[in-house]
This record gives C-alpha cells, structure tokens and sequence, in this order.
C-alpha cells in the first residue's frame, strides 16, 4: 500500500527547510513521490495569499509546517510578531490550498494550544477548556485557528484538513540560538560551551519545578507521515511519546551526558512557563499507527553530538 499512496503524489512542504522539515523530507524522499516542493522564505511569503496560490499550484498533499516560533524569551519580546506571522501564514496557506484543489491538508499545531491548567496527561478533547499559558498564548491560538478553519473548511466544502499537535521536539539539526531556542537546544548549548570555557556555574531560567515532554525529530517526522497515509478525520491528535521530565531533572541529566562538573543556578526571576506538559498519545496509536521509538537519553546524547561536531 505504501508504494501505491506514493507514487503518483504531488507534495508541497512549507517550512522545508527547517528542524522539522528537513528530516519530514528525508522520508518523503524515500517514498518516491511523483514531487516534492519546498515552499521556503527566499521563495515565498507565506503571509501572502498570492505566495499560498502559487506554491500549492498542481499539488495533491500540502504539509504546513512552516510558522514564526521561538522559547518562553522570544515569546515575551515578540508576541504580536509570533501571532501575525502564524496565523497569516496558516490561513491562506489552507484557503490556497482549498482554491487549488489540494486533496489533503495537514496542518502542524502545536502543544502551546492547549490551556494552562490541563488535566495531565493532555486529551485532545480539553483543547477547549481554558487559556493557554500566558507567554505562550499568541502564538498558541494562531496555530490553533488552523484547527477552527479545517474544521470549518471540511464541513462547507468536503475538504480534508486534518490537525496534529506535536509536543515539544528536540534533535540533531535544532535551533542552538539562545535567544529563540527552545528548553532542550538552550540547555545542550550552555552545558557545552560552559565545560569547553571551564565556566563554575550555568545560569537556568526559572525554577526547574515545571515539566515537559519531548518528542524526537525523526519519531515527529515518522508520525506526520503515517497520519498523511492513514488519517482523513476533523479530530485534532496528539503527536508524542507519552512521558514527563521535570526541568530540574532534564538540566542535570544533560549537565550529566555533556560531562559538565559545575553547578546549575536557577534565575527564579525568570518565567516557568506551562506548569506541566504531558500528553496522552493514545489517540495517534489508534487512529494511524504512531509509538514514538527513540528513548529519550539517546535522543538526548545524538542531539549532543551534533551540537559538539
């Protein structure tokens, strides 16, 4: 069957280029479709209908993953930037695509969407439960609109836009800016560099009481590709691996894997951020097949790596 769906597909990628882009690429190729666009920045403004019109043109599978992120720092100095960018590029990336007769839209949303005070582990059905996590809340409801209009969309035109919100990703290939990087990147960069400048001590926002989860790339990319081949509902679905880390344990794991001697200073002046982050998974299993594979110390030492080399 997996040969069959492929072959004759005509796939757009927005954000191609990018964490997550180049390694859902990677895949695709080996899947041998018929082509594989790449909507990039040089290219394209997104932002633009007219960008979304000629870069959904001839296409069957638009994957948007394209979209204006950074860490809880970023988030707080840009919040109007983060919600304009998302939402202009989500909205007429899905009208064009609706426009061009696209026969399947796959829409990235992401974990920001969900309220503050979810439940843990995160259904997909208390997305609407409450606010999201202040300093997370623009960007967040852009993305989620995207679930609004598909739904609107599959329900006036019979299209078929389904919704994924993945969690936190980390890997090799990561953004290492500490002014735009997330949780994990920010980390392995600051135990990295602070043992090679025999730096005492590595300033951690917050104060380390928060959770996450985390999602490696490859397993993210994996899932967006089973869900492509396997999934046409209106149902939003969680993309993760089912597990919670407190931001303590995470800083001293890596302070651990990267062979850091000093010691870890929390700047509680700083934001937590979501108090807790975890999702319930079940959903993808059933519906597309999905178990994310990589334990989360080797994802953690590959990512290390990488930034090391």
């Amino acid at each position: 069957m997996t040969k069959n769906f492929w072959s004759d597909k005509k796939i757009l990628v927005t954000g191609g280029k990018g964490f997550l882009g180049t390694h859902l690429v990677d895949i695709l190729k080996a899947k041998n479709p018929k082509l594989i666009r790449l909507a990039n920045r040089d290219d394209y403004d997104l932002r633009e209908y007219k960008d979304c019109l000629r870069a959904s043109r001839g296409i069957d599978i638009v994957v948007h993953l394209a979209a204006k992120v950074g860490g809880i720092g970023y988030n707080r100095e840009f919040p109007a930037d983060l919600f304009d960018d998302n939402i202009l590029m989500g909205t007429n990336m899905m009208r064009a695509g609706r426009a061009n007769n696209v026969k399947k839209y796959v829409a990235i949303g992401t974990i920001c969407a969900y309220p503050k005070f979810t439940p843990v582990p995160f259904k997909e059905k208390d997305l609407w439960i409450g606010y999201p996590e202040e300093t997370n809340a623009p960007y967040g409801l852009a993305k989620k609109m995207q679930l609004v209009q598909a739904q609107a969309y599959r329900e006036q035109f019979g299209f078929n836009a389904i919704f994924l919100l993945p969690v936190n990703l980390y890997g090799p290939g990561d953004n290492f800016d500490l002014k735009s990087s997330h949780v994990i990147p920010a980390l392995v960069r600051k135990f990295v560099d602070a043992k090679k400048n025999n730096e005492k001590e590595v300033v951690v926002w917050g104060t380390g009481a928060p959770s996450r989860e985390f999602l490696y790339i490859d397993d993210a990319a994996r899932g967006i590709i089973n869900a492509i081949e396997f999934y046409n509902k209106a149902d939003p679905v969680n993309l993760g691996a089912g597990f919670e880390i407190k931001i303590k344990d995470l800083a001293n794991l890596i302070k651990k894997l990267t062979g850091y001697k000093g010691k870890i200073v929390w700047d509680k002046s700083k934001p937590d951020g979501q108090p807790r982050r975890m999702l319930d998974v079940s959903k993808a299993k059933k519906e597309f097949n999905f178990v994310a594979k990589t334990k989360f110390e080797e994802g953690l030492k590959a990512t290390i790596d990488w930034y090391t080399k």
